[in-house]
């Protein structure tokens, strides 16, 4: 996005009663089901959700869990999101298949370490890391937005204060920037499943005030309530799974940056953090952070390449977006003299070897709050002093 200075840039998020949400947050479960009893379990997990049904398939290798103890902990994620309704529900009436087997012996020997040689990485890719200054959280504007917008309605949903409104639900929010930085919102959309008991202008009433509480005062000056769209297509009864068939990893852009920055393909949700799919994207954006986090630059990004059963990565990019070719360079030294990216080295820096995955698979991976049992570790701002000259 660099260049021109004036432009609009939009970004969108979709809830956890999105299909394909409800598919990550499965194969979430899974990995942290089988990291919970063994942090060196190997897991990926695919889940596929449409009309009463939900399928599991993928390879794992750690300790046996039981197909009814799994298909159990998938009624309880459908159950958690809110979802009874007759096209799709936790209830016996929703049909789930697992098909999870052991992983290929191949993939094993190039990734695991033997005593002459240090743990691969699990596959081949580039994975990117990004933060700017846009928002308290290092994250673009838009897509911040857009996610606080879901998350304050699913929680108020999951309270019994938010009526009629069902799981399923977008949101995409458009910005205007002037010189480069974001100025005001332009337009908003929000799409939500809701009951046949309300009529369009009951959910526009119904879901005002969440635009309202997720963006800042000053971003919605001269906001014209004739760029305020719900619901444009009309009637959203049918929705979830029910109205649409979901996949694992199918919104890989709603889970990093909303398109401000570009991505490596590889979907995070059902992977373990040998990974580096994951765990590399989580450790980029944490260099990234750390570096916007120390002011040294407005926005950093990141590329980091891997190649399947090699420790190290083959490269490490970095655009500071400054021109500035002295501190670019001072950047990567700094990078490779104070952080480990084999893919073992970063899963010991950032502790990802927990069942810490359930809770990424909706409203970002990035720009969130890091927990005391460890999740989200990638959001820490504690490397800071290493950028400062």
């Amino acid at each position: 996005m660099s260049g021109h200075k004036n432009y609009l840039f939009t970004s969108e998020s979709v809830s956890e009663g999105h299909p394909d949400k409800v598919s990550d947050r499965i194969s979430d479960m899974v990995v942290d089901s089988y990291l919970s009893k063994d942090p060196f379990s190997r897991v990926a997990c695919e889940t596929l959700t449409t009309t009463n049904k939900v399928v599991l398939a993928g390879e794992v290798r750690g300790p046996e869990i039981k197909k009814d103890h799994i298909i159990e902990k998938v009624r309880n994620c459908i159950k958690d999101i809110g979802y009874d309704q007759k096209g799709f529900t936790w209830k016996e009436a929703t049909k789930i298949e697992s098909h999870l087997h052991s992983q290929s012996a191949d993939i094993a020997m190039g990734v695991d370490s033997t005593s002459n040689k240090d743990e691969g990485a699990g596959d081949q890719g580039i994975m990117f890391g990004y933060a700017c200054n846009e928002t308290d959280v290092l994250m673009p504007a838009p897509i911040h937005y857009s996610h606080k917008i879901l998350r304050l309605m699913a929680e108020d949903r999951k309270s019994g204060k938010l009526q009629n409104i069902e799981p399923d639900s977008k949101s995409q929010v458009t910005f205007e920037y002037v010189d480069g930085k974001p100025e005001k919102v332009k337009s908003i959309v929000i799409s939500s499943q809701h009951s046949a008991d309300i009529n369009q202008s009951q959910v526009r009433d119904l879901l005002r005030p969440y635009m309202l509480k997720s963006i800042p005062q000053n971003f919605l000056k001269d906001f014209k309530e004739d760029e305020f769209y719900v619901n444009p297509t009309g009637n959203f009864v049918i929705g979830g799974p029910d109205g649409d068939c979901g996949l694992t990893g199918r919104k890989i852009i709603v889970d990093t940056y909303g398109g401000a920055a570009p991505h490596g393909g590889g979907a995070f949700s059902g992977k373990d953090p040998t990974k580096v799919d994951r765990s590399a994207a989580y450790v980029a954006r944490y260099i990234a952070k750390n570096i916007v986090h120390s002011k040294i630059s407005e926005k950093c990004l990141i590329q980091l390449a891997y190649a399947i059963g090699v420790s190290k990565p083959l490269s490490i990019y970095v655009d500071l977006f400054d021109d500035d070719l002295d501190k670019n360079k001072f950047v990567v030294e700094k990078i490779k003299d104070n952080f480990d990216l084999s893919p073992r080295g970063i899963r010991e820096m950032l502790n990802l070897n927990k069942p810490i995955y359930e809770k990424t698979s909706a409203y970002g991976h990035f720009g969130r709050t890091p927990d005391d049992n460890g999740s989200f570790s990638w959001e820490k701002t504690d490397k800071t002093d290493i950028f400062l000259k």
